[in-house]
């Protein structure tokens, strides 16, 4: 039956890059993989033993399924760098941050220059260090503005990270750029100026409250 659902597996992930319309470089990586795991089941695997529950320690993490929809708009999900974000995102769902920096890790070995492989590995490594910008992160984060200086995601997502960091006014000059980058008629810009206008809102009842305090 382990063999039945191997191969079960393989024929999932070879739908989904035809879906994802993956590029075909990256289906030998797959497939590569695949064939270890069978060789390594077919060595060691024990189909004939009960199952039994294993704690892994893992804490699953909720999507944020508007922040997911926004950074595939800002950053094209449907291309062969994003279907590393797709595994990284998988990671992060069962709670494995480790794994899912590591995922974007090797993308980027194989795409040095990928602004989306950059500003994906900056957003995990900031969740993986506790949801601080981390001298790690603020790398990602400067080398993905290095590549697309005039793309609004890496300012964006490097304030979002300062505001999940509870660094409000740290934020503020980010989602400003990130606003200002940010052409008038891409889809996407109203999000990104409701949240500065949020941000905004907040900021200032925190100035009218610190003034009542004194």
């Amino acid at each position: 039956m382990g063999y039945v659902w191997l191969g079960v597996i393989g024929a999932v992930a070879f739908a989904l890059l035809a879906v994802l319309k993956v590029n075909r470089v990256l289906w030998t990586m797959v497939a590569a993989a695949l064939m270890l795991g069978a060789a390594g089941y077919a060595w060691q695997g024990q189909p004939g033993l009960a199952g039994d529950a294993v704690s892994t320690g893992l804490v699953p993490t909720p999507d944020d399924d508007a922040m997911l929809e926004l950074r595939d708009q800002m950053l094209e999900r449907y291309t062969g760098a994003a279907a590393y974000l797709v595994a990284a995102d998988a990671m992060t769902r069962i709670g494995d941050r480790r794994a899912a920096v590591q995922v974007l890790l090797g993308g980027i070995r194989i795409a040095p220059k990928s602004l989306v492989l950059w500003t994906g590995l900056a957003n995990a490594l900031a969740a993986h260090d506790g949801n601080q910008v981390s001298p790690p992160a603020l790398f990602a984060f400067q080398q993905a503005s290095r590549l697309a200086p005039k793309h609004p995601a890496p300012p964006f997502f490097l304030g979002l990270a300062y505001v999940r960091a509870g660094e409000f006014a740290t934020a503020r000059p980010y989602w400003a750029k990130a606003l200002a980058l940010t052409p008038a008629d891409i889809s996407y810009r109203g999000e990104i100026a409701t949240r500065l206008a949020l941000l905004d809102r907040f900021l200032a009842m925190q100035d009218t409250s610190n003034a009542g305090q004194k």
